[in-house]
């Protein structure tokens, strides 16, 4: 899925961006240390996260942190509810949802992409239809 920056923040002389497919992008950016790789919904959308995952935790500064929210399980009636029946979210999206996740299924992912266990926070949030991870390397 490819998004647009908005040219308000590409004025922005001390940020970076690269823009296209996740996929491609990422793993592309070796030698790139950066302090913060924020994914808000992204993982959902991806057929490999695990991928994603390892070339953001390579990414990292030492002192770096990995930011990612995701729907849970328990949000997917709320969303497919919202997306095809009140059609308040657009369908495509919907469509594309490969995953869904809750603390078992994020945790062991960011263990297997490098980050320690005592690194890593993740809490519910809007009600548990949503899960926010931090993970800091």
């Amino acid at each position: 899925m490819d998004f647009q920056i908005a040219p308000e923040l590409q004025k922005l002389s001390s940020l970076t961006f690269h823009e296209g497919p996740i996929e491609e992008v990422l793993p592309n950016l070796n030698g790139e240390r950066v302090d913060v790789v924020m994914l808000i919904s992204v993982l959902e959308h991806l057929s490999e996260p695990q991928v994603i995952l390892r070339s953001a935790w390579s990414m990292l500064k030492p002192s770096g942190v990995l930011l990612i929210n995701v729907p849970t399980w328990l949000g997917k009636a709320f969303l497919e509810f919202s997306a095809f029946r009140l059609g308040l979210s657009p369908r495509v999206e919907m469509d594309d949802h490969k995953m869904y996740y809750d603390k078992r299924d994020l945790w062991p992912l960011l263990v297997r992409a490098g980050f320690k266990p005592s690194h890593l926070s993740l809490r519910y949030h809007k009600f548990g239809l949503n899960l926010f991870a931090v993970a800091s390397k």
